[in-house]
Order: structure tokens, then sequence, then C-alpha cells
């Protein structure tokens, strides 16, 4: 019997999203959860019923369009309407990871019972995540204000047969997954559609997403960080404790002390250095691993907020009696987070890639480019350009999304945040670090091998020995090409202990 996450009004975690996830949950509603959406749906129902007054969304137009009343036996036509109409992504598709997210954040969001739609909407996404059917989602479409609207459209259009999924590995029209399973479209009901439509999904799954990676990634720059300081014969006085007290920026203190901890027992560390200094992209990796740590902090704080949180409009209020009309589906909190994220992730990819180059730089006794015979070999000199064009590729990443705005709506969305536009870009900058880093984690074994017999610390001499079983040792030119794809799966296939880094977990 498979695990069952329960959808609740309890708070959602990165960690419980993390378990739900890799631990392949099923989802189902609480009983809480059922209550109130139903209590919302039929409060909503019986408001419609005994009140002609115009309600945004609900019995009009949208957008610039909220001076149309619509009659009531239109309203679930309307909803239709809405969602075909907008249904106007393009692009590239959604990662099915990223999408996976959408339906889980998009069910948590609906089940605070503030939104209106019928139960049975809510159960048919739970059942499209539970058999992993993915509606296809395009990444171009979204202002990141009105709510994620086209990339919302598309991930529920099949709820009414229309559009396509991937379904065990085939895409297909999502008419024809609904008669696999004997199901019968959603008829949408009175601001259904709206519902499903406005909420910020799409960047929130994005950022979730990211954060997820970026959370890995910031640790395991630590962890290669370190092997590389050992194979540069680096100092291990830029870590002591002491100068990071008279400016504890909290990542900078907890980089210290990582370091400290991974570099314990380490030969290389503490054999007499000719060198006094070494150059920042060493000496400062507390600094600057801390400050990018301190930023995915921020991100982790507003992502947390939002996932837990009701984003569509209106929002619906049954114990008192309002229905009304807002904003909570603007990203500008998240349009920040997300750039904020890039930049912080791009640093860790610029300082590494300058380690990279220091290590192939044939100084502190290592041979040009880390290869014998330099000249007959080239080594891993264009590992380096290869880096060098991924760092100046996130630079270019990373021109904030969130400064901008399009008015749209004919004036009635006059500022919108550009949230999905921040969010389709970190994703690639967390991407190109991850390649980074698996460059960097093999120039650092190689340098490490030159630097035998002495030995690094335990816990490296472990990230050492993994490593080697996956890239063996270059003593002659190669097609290196292989052995970065080898190092990114590598970094994708480990783990680290928790905080401390005392070991490696399988």
């Amino acid at each position: 019997m498979s695990n069952i996450h329960h959808i609740s009004g309890e708070h959602l975690s990165l960690e419980r999203i993390q378990e739900i996830i890799s631990g392949n949950y099923s989802l189902a509603l609480s009983a809480d959860a059922e209550q109130r959406i139903q209590k919302c749906y039929d409060y909503l129902q019986d408001k419609m019923k005994q009140n002609e007054r115009s309600i945004y969304g609900i019995n009009t137009g949208f957008g610039s369009l909220y001076k149309n009343k619509i009659s009531n036996h239109d309203l679930e036509q309307l909803q239709r309407n809405l969602m075909m109409s907008h249904a106007c992504g393009t692009g590239q598709e959604v990662p099915q990871e990223v999408v996976k997210l959408m339906l889980l954040l998009k069910v948590q969001s609906l089940a605070y019972g503030h939104s209106g739609v019928q139960l049975q909407t809510v159960k048919r996404l739970i059942d499209f995540y539970n058999r992993d059917i993915y509606p296809i989602v395009y990444q171009q479409g979204s202002l990141g204000a009105s709510g994620d609207l086209a990339p919302l459209a598309h991930l529920c259009l099949p709820l009414i047969g229309l559009g396509e999924v991937h379904y065990q590995g085939y895409k297909l029209e999502s008419r024809h997954v609904l008669e696999m399973f004997s199901w019968e479209p959603i008829a949408l009901k009175a601001k259904e559609g709206l519902a499903l439509l406005n909420g910020t999904q799409f960047m929130s799954a994005y950022g979730v997403y990211n954060l997820l990676q970026a959370r890995r990634l910031s640790a395991q720059a630590d962890l290669i960080g370190a092997l590389s300081l050992d194979g540069f014969d680096g100092r291990i006085e830029p870590f002591n404790e002491l100068i990071h007290k008279v400016r504890p920026h909290k990542g900078q203190l907890q980089t210290a002390e990582t370091f400290r901890n991974l570099l314990e027992g380490s030969e290389l560390i503490v054999q007499d250095k000719v060198h006094v200094q070494d150059p920042y992209s060493f000496r400062c990796i507390p600094q600057v691993h801390g400050a990018s740590k301190d930023a995915l902090r921020y991100a982790e704080e507003v992502f947390l907020t939002e996932i837990n949180s009701v984003t569509d409009n209106p929002n619906i209020f049954p114990d008192e009696d309002e229905i009304i009309s807002g904003g909570n589906f603007h990203g500008q909190p998240l349009a920040l987070a997300l750039d904020f994220m890039a930049i912080a992730m791009a640093e860790l990819g610029s300082i590494s890639e300058r380690r990279s180059y220091l290590l192939i730089s044939g100084t502190r006794g290592l041979p040009d480019f880390l290869v014998a015979e330099p000249g007959l070999n080239s080594g891993f000199m264009i590992t380096q350009y290869t880096a060098a064009s991924i760092v100046s590729q996130n630079k270019q990443f990373c021109t904030p999304a969130s400064i901008d705005t399009i008015p749209s709506s004919n004036g009635q969305e006059d500022h919108v945040s550009m949230g999905a536009n921040a969010a389709t870009k970190l994703y690639q900058v967390v991407q190109n670090v991850e390649r980074v880093l698996a460059i960097e984690l093999m120039h650092a074994a190689q340098a490490i091998d030159f630097r035998r017999p002495l030995k690094t610390s335990s816990v490296l001499e472990e990230l050492y020995r993994s490593f080697r079983e996956a890239v063996p040792f270059v003593s002659t030119d190669r097609v290196l090409h292989d052995d970065i794809m080898k190092s990114i799966d590598f970094l994708r296939s480990f783990s680290l202990s928790e905080p401390g880094f005392s070991g490696l977990k399988d």
C-alpha cells in the first residue's frame, strides 16, 4: 500500500514536499478539507440564488470586462469560456516534475475552502496527480499578476476534456484519458474556472522545485569547494571562527563551520604553506557561499508563506458572509524572491568557475591543466571554457524580471510582476550551476590525485572515492563531455548528511 499525504490546513513544508515527491506519495483530502471545500461551495451557490448584485468573476466578465453582467443561465458557460480563451501558452513545455508540483500546490490552495469550487473538481486534480497524468503546460504566457492565467488554464483544461496530457510516456488528448478511466468531464460551476486559473501555482511550483535543487547544490558547493581547497593546497585560516564572529552573518558563520568540519583530519590542510594568502575564490568562500545561503533562506520564507496561502480571486468567507475581490494573485513577492534566488545561485557558479580556473593554472605544484605531459595532452583546458561559457550565460539570465511591467486587459491590470519569467529563468540558472559544480568536482578530484600520497579528510576521501567510481582519473586526453555528464549524474545521485557533514549517505 502506498504512502498517502492528506491535504489539510496544516503547514506544508519544503521537507514534507520533498518527502511526498521522493516517496511517491498519493494524495487525498482530509475530512476537514472536504468539509471546508463543500461548505464554501454551498455558500456560494446559495448566495447566487439570493443575490442579484454583480460579483466579479462570478456573474461578470473578467479583467476590463468586469462591467459586463452575465445572466444566471450563462454562468457555467462563462467559466468554460474562460478556461478555453485563457489557454494561450506557448514556448517549451513545463517539465513534468514541475507540473506535478503545480497540481499539488493548486489542490493545497483550493483545500482551504475560500475558492467556491466543487469537491469533485479538487478530487479530479488529485486523480491526475495520483495516476501520473500530467497536463501539458507551456512556459510562456503568464505575467505573474492576474494569477498564472495561461499556464493554469492549460493545467486545468483536462478537467473539461480539452488540452493534452502526458500519460505513461505518451502525449494524448485529455478526452482519451478521461475515457480510459470512465471519467466525465467536469461541468464548471459559478466562479470555478476563475478559481482554477487565478493563483500563483506556476511561479510557486518553479520556486519550490528550484529551492529543493538549490538546497542540494548549495551544500554540494561547500563539499566540492572544500575538496578544491585541499587540491589547491589552500589555507584553513580564512575559516577560523574568530574572524566570522566579528562579522556574524548567519550564512557566513554556517559556511565557515561546515568547512572546518569537512577539513578536519586532512593531512593536506595542515601541511606547511609557502603562500601566506589564497585568492578570493578560496579565501572568501564563507562570505560568498554564506551570502547565497542567506538569500535562499529569505526565498524559502517567501515560498513557504505562498504555498500555504489562498491566491485566487475573489476570496469567499462563508463564516463572515463576505465575497471580497482583491489581489492575492499578484506575484510580486515571488518575483523578487525568484530573481534574488537566481542571483544567489549564479554566484555559487561564478566562484566555482574561478576555483576550477586556479586548479588548472599550473601553480602550487600542480601540472598545467591537471594532466601529465601537458602539450601532448590538453587535459582540463576546455572544461574551464565550458564552465566560463555557462557562467556568462547565467549573468545574462540574472537580469531581473521583476523590474518590468507591461499593462494588460485595457489597462485594468496595469502593474504586473513578470514573476513567471523570473521562474523559468531561475530554472535555467539552477541547471547551469549544477553543470559548473560538476566540472569543478572533476578538477578537484584530479588535483587530489596529484597530491598523493597525502590525504584529505575522511569525509572528502569518501567523496573522492565515490566520485572515482563514476569518473576515473584522466591520465591522457579523452572525450570529456562524457565525464561531465557522469559528474552531473553523480551530483544527482548522492546526498549529504545533516549539517556538519560528518559523512556521506548513499
